[in-house]
């Protein structure tokens, strides 16, 4: 068993690593101070300093010696550490190791009897040898043949049953609740995977239970293979209705088993920052909860026939001595809180001891434990309690057939022991829309009722019969009308019109599934001849106007005899059949065209394409301002501007080391003393620079 406990305990009875294996990573010149600190000759090689210590630490009489002779506070530590557990780092701090350590531990290190890691940080780790040392030879592992003793009282084993049939009913209703508003509305599935906090809510509302049984019910559930994803949902898979159809024993069976066998604790809710746990998210596989559970009942089977635990946490400390290999969760209270919650929801534990359900699941026997459900559980109901106040009152569990029946005609409001429905006009309404006549409804309630319908219901039923489907709702893409039925009549009949899905409403009325568009040319297409009508009414003008392009305006100042060979070749005509090959050829030895003209109606011609650029962008500015603009930009010189926040403040601002990027201006702002970006339309002015040192 020495090596499968070795892997269990990282470790073992608070013993750390031996010698040898914290001695990898200390230095040959670290070994050396060790053997000068114990008065021990040092030899050449790290191998053989190695040896050196090891047979030193080995000798338990020559370490007790050492240690007899250490300062007072050394010698505390160490029989403070070796009564304590190993202490392990298993990360690495950023920096510096730490410069301060606890007193007497300068001395311990410096022989050896504690060493660091490598690295040089975390806490000093004791070697075994020292460790076996510091306890002395008398010293023994702890060993407890006896469990730990809990305060017992007299529980007679009818009452240990009474309470497990109970909570075991109430379980099985509020499970079956869960997963039929699961059938009705699927809940949405996280991104991150998982059910999140707020459909756990709404599927606790719909059910009646509390978050603990939606958690369990729906993590067993999904274990069992009765929920499965499905795309962004969370849906009952196929086996589901097999089990929805079985009695409550055998459904309630099913999720007992998945329960006992699952690897994690269903009803952790938060983990360890106290951040909220989507249900159904694939937790990690933990043995130790499995272990926790199995231990929890384990501890309660060794009970004294016909006694239990005043109070059912105290199986707690129990478990550990069971189980050693479980361990709490960091939420519990007291020790193993969670899945003792579990076992008394589940009606596992009752009044501090096993009921017959844990005892069957101790034997692992599956027979065994159908055998005890259908003892405990009563059979299905299949008959309703109908009362002049619109309820439906279900005594136990009720049937799959039962419940569909009710949940489709009414409002569920409590589940458990006894389950209420509520009658209303929106929920007979509802069993309406889906088709079903209000004779059907009627007769399959008084098919179920234990007795017969008040005379309440019956008015409620006959009230939404008489009012349901007194207005339709049609769809439709557009309506057609006509003064004469004859013609809708035969537009209706026409086959060449039947891709439009014509139906007739009225004589004088038909809607097309086809937009009106589509429509109008479709009828128009068959030598009829419809005209559209507006939103009013009116007759809609399907004039379209002209098609007419923007006439460019002419240059209305002559060009200065400079610009006056470029409006030459800028106005100038290309020859008519020109060959497209030589054009290709002539195109990139050809200057680049120059720039329009300003857009302020001046005629002159932009000088860059910086001014063209600024000038389409910054609106309120003139054309001297967009070229001085322009120049501060491509020179790299300062400038003044007139700036207009978005909030509407006006400020003057000061701009340097200018970069374009439009329809932006990024630039120095002497008057903020930092980089800031301008919008090109919220300029409004430009002047030079104030001062000469702003450039």
């Amino acid at each position: 068993m020495a090596a499968p406990l070795g892997q269990a305990w990282g470790a073992p009875l608070g013993l750390d690593a031996p010698l040898e294996e914290l001695l990898e990573g200390v230095t040959s010149e670290e070994l050396r101070g060790m053997l000068v600190a114990l008065g021990i000759k040092p030899p050449g090689t790290r191998q053989q300093r190695t040896a050196a210590v090891l047979e030193h630490h080995g000798d338990p009489q020559r370490v007790a010696a050492v240690i007899a002779k250490a300062p007072s506070a050394a010698r505390q530590l160490l029989e403070r550490r070796a009564k304590s557990a190993a202490q392990h780092t298993d990360f690495v701090v950023l920096g510096a190791p730490m410069a301060d350590v606890p007193p007497g531990e300068r001395w311990a290190l410096d022989r050896g009897f504690l060493i660091h890691n490598h690295h040089g940080y975390g806490p000093a780790r004791m070697p075994a040898e020292v460790t076996l040392t510091m306890r002395g030879p008398d010293w023994r592992a702890p060993f407890d043949p006896v469990p730990p003793v809990a305060e017992l009282v007299p529980v007679p084993a009818v009452e240990v049953e009474g309470e497990a049939a109970w909570a075991a009913t109430a379980f099985a209703a509020h499970a079956a609740s869960v997963l039929s508003a699961c059938s009705a509305t699927p809940p949405a599935r996280l991104k991150s995977g998982g059910i999140g906090a707020r459909e756990l809510r709404r599927i606790g509302k719909a059910a009646q239970a509390d978050d603990a049984v939606v958690r369990i019910t729906l993590e067993i559930a999904h274990s069992a293979g009765l929920l499965g994803a499905d795309g962004d949902r969370i849906a009952p898979t196929t086996a589901y209705d097999t089990w929805a159809a079985q009695e409550p024993a055998a459904q309630f069976a099913d999720l007992l088993h998945a329960w006992w066998n699952l690897q994690f604790t269903a009803s952790h809710a938060r983990d360890e920052d106290d951040k909220p746990l989507p249900a159904v998210a694939g937790a990690p596989r933990c043995g130790a909860c499995l272990q926790a559970r199995h231990g929890l009942l384990a501890a309660a089977a060794a009970l004294p026939e016909d006694q239990g635990v005043r109070v059912c946490t105290d199986l707690g400390p129990l478990v550990a001595w069971h189980r050693p290999l479980a361990h709490p969760s960091i939420h519990d209270e007291t020790p193993f809180a969670a899945a003792v919650r579990e076992a008394e929801l589940t009606g596992v534990i009752a009044r501090g001891a096993l009921s017959r359900l844990g005892a069957a699941l101790v034997t692992g026997d599956r027979k065994e434990l159908a055998v005890a459900c259908r003892r405990l559980l009563p059979e299905a109901t299949r008959t309703a309690r109908f009362g002049g106040d619109l309820t439906a009152v279900v005594t136990g569990t009720p049937s799959a057939r039962l419940a569909g029946l009710l949940d489709s005609t009414a409002d569920r409001e409590t589940s458990g022991t006894a389950s209420v429905w509520r009658f209303s006009a929106d929920s007979v309404r509802r069993a309406l829309d889906t088709g079903r006549a209000p004779a059907e409804i009627s007769a399959e309630l008084t098919a179920v009722a234990d007795g017969t319908l008040p005379q309440p219901l019956s008015y409620l039923l006959a009230d939404a019969a008489r009012r349901h489907g007194r207005l339709r709702i049609a769809p439709a893409a557009c309506v057609i009308h006509s003064d004469e039925p004859a013609l809708l009549a035969e537009l209706a009949a026409h086959r060449a019109l039947s891709a439009l899905g014509l139906r007739q409403l009225a004589p004088t009325v038909l809607v097309s599934g086809s937009s009106p568009d589509k429509t109008l040319a479709a009828l128009r297409g068959q030598g009829y001849a419809p005209v559209a009508e507006a939103a009013d009414g009116t007759v809609r003008i399907e004039k379209v106007p002209p098609r007419r392009a923007v006439a460019v305006p002419a240059p209305r100042t002559a060009p200065t005899n400079a610009d006056t060979g470029r409006s030459a070749r800028r106005t100038a005509e290309a020859p008519a059949g020109v060959d497209p090959s030589a054009l290709a050829v002539r195109l990139p030895a050809t200057p680049p065209t120059d720039p329009e003209p300003d857009p302020f109606g001046a005629g002159i011609p932009f000088g860059t394409d910086t001014e063209e650029i600024v000038a389409g962008h910054a609106k309120q500015l003139t054309y001297t301002d967009v070229r001085q603009l322009a120049h501060a930009i491509d020179t790299g010189s300062a400038i003044t501007v007139e700036y207009v926040a978005a909030s509407g403040s006006r400020t003057v601002r000061d701009l340097g080391h200018i970069e374009l990027d439009p329809p932006y201006l990024e630039a120095w702002c002497h008057l903020r003393d930092a980089e800031r970006v301008f919008t090109l339309s919220r300029i409004h002015s430009v002047m030079p620079a104030w001062a000469d040192d702003l450039a």
